[in-house]
């Protein structure tokens, strides 16, 4: 049974539109499914180096403990497999969490790139509006100096040395 805790996390997440994209849902399955298999080969470890010669994983903590030092590359080597089928099972954990955390850091790198592309759009937006404004007024004073120019020059010219005033 889920603890309804654990529920309203996952509903909030997946309620949220960030979390319904792609990249989202494969960092959390990923996450499932490498919990899933550090568990299981937590669990088949244990079963291959039972009973052999000089192994040292021999409980389920310890070989929990092993797969985690295994899986983030950590690898103290206070506990190593011995047996043929425990080095199997192993090469297959390494490869698992070298792929899991590949994807988790695309996914990662993703998000990341997607909220600068969208604030940089947004700051884009920004800027061409004001440059947009900015150009209005200065055509706006352009054309206001143009008229005193007008002015001016209508004032010269007629009370210039040819005028009949």
């Amino acid at each position: 049974m889920v603890p309804s805790f654990l529920l309203s996390v996952l509903n909030r997440l997946f309620g949220n539109e960030a979390w319904r994209r792609l990249h989202a849902q494969a960092a959390l399955w990923v996450t499932l499914v490498m919990t899933a298999v550090l568990l299981g080969g937590a669990a088949l470890v244990v079963v291959a180096e039972s009973g052999a010669p000089h192994a040292n994983i021999t409980s389920f903590p310890k070989g929990l403990w092993w797969a985690i030092e295994t899986a983030t590359t950590v690898g103290y080597g206070d506990f190593y497999p011995v047996t043929l089928w425990g080095r199997i099972i192993a090469s297959l954990l390494m490869l698992s969490a070298i792929t899991a955390f590949g994807v988790i850091t695309a996914a990662l790198a993703t998000w990341f790139v997607g909220r600068a592309e969208q604030d940089l759009a947004r700051l884009g937006k920004t800027v061409g509006s004001h440059a947009r404004e900015d150009a209005e007024a200065l055509r706006t004073e352009l054309h206001t100096l143009h008229a005193r120019f007008d002015h001016v020059e209508n004032l010269i010219r007629d009370k210039g040395p040819h005028s009949t005033a």
